[in-house]
């Protein structure tokens, strides 16, 4: 399984929120060292800026972007001449981890030329949310989840890796998601089956009352209420398909009948399985 296979599973329960999105001039020999609180983008409509993060320097030219997430200090400064560009600071939640995104590779300088459609479309919605278009917010957010989307593509393709973390040792790139792995791919593969916690820490290495803490720090969420979403996601898909009754789904998925698989679906969903499909 792959590390971005947890959005897939728990897209509903990811959450992007739109802290700020303005436009910022700066004059010559401007100079800014600092650690965000949370994730930002930056458009840089004219000029260029030298960004220094752990000793290495990077350039973003006209139309670059700038993806900086809260674990990156940076301290920018233009070259030569005015600089201007566009600031969107946001956070990406999934549960209670509020810095999902820190699990790959992408800050760094992006060009335009590498997302031309998503960069566009992502600068036309800064446009309208900065001018207060109504229903600016919500074009904003589904610009920034396309956006993300298509980096997060490009990292899983080894298209693109963000060069604000070169430098960082081996070991700590080895992320939570990745020392994961081996239970997220259990879980997926024994769906049909109960899963006891006890076996999901065995395979993690680790002693069962760790795990569940650090399970819930990489994924923002439980075991128990991830085993839980993935079944629901899976439920609901074979419901649509039209394929298998209500009794066989409670099998498919390791439920005792389906009194207690529908109790749960209904749980889940506010509906019972007869309304999907």
């Amino acid at each position: 399984m792959d590390n971005l296979n947890i959005f897939h599973e728990l897209s509903e329960e990811i959450l992007i929120r739109i802290n700020i999105c303005l436009e910022s001039a700066h004059p010559s020999r401007w100079v800014e060292s600092k650690q965000h609180q949370d994730y930002a983008f930056w458009h840089l409509h004219e000029g260029q800026i030298e960004i220094r993060v752990y000793d290495q320097v990077h350039i973003a030219r006209e139309g670059d972007l700038i993806l900086f997430s809260p674990k990156v200090a940076y301290t920018a400064t233009n070259i030569g001449a005015n600089c201007r560009f566009t600031f969107t600071h946001f956070n990406v939640d999934l549960g209670d981890q509020h810095r999902i995104l820190d699990n790959f590779q992408l800050p760094g300088v992006i060009s335009s030329s590498l997302v031309p459609e998503e960069a566009h479309l992502f600068l036309d919605s800064c446009e309208q949310y900065k001018s207060g278009a109504i229903m600016s917010t919500i074009r904003l957010k589904g610009a920034l989840t396309i956006l993300i989307s298509k980096l997060l593509e490009y990292y899983e393709l080894g298209i693109y890796r963000g060069g604000f973390t070169n430098n960082v040792s081996e070991r700590k790139r080895i992320t939570s998601f990745q020392k994961l792995q081996p239970v997220f791919q259990f879980i997926r593969d024994h769906l049909h089956q109960p899963i006891r916690i006890e076996k999901l820490a065995e395979l993690a290495g680790m002693s069962e009352k760790y795990f569940i803490v650090y399970f819930k720090q990489a994924s923002g969420v439980t075991p128990g209420l991830y085993i839980y979403q993935m079944k629901m996601n899976r439920a609901r898909k074979l419901l649509y398909s039209k394929h298998y009754s209500v009794k066989q789904i409670a099998e498919m998925l390791g439920y005792p009948d389906p009194y207690t698989f529908s109790k749960a679906f209904k749980k889940y969903y506010n509906a019972p399985p007869s309304q999907f499909g």
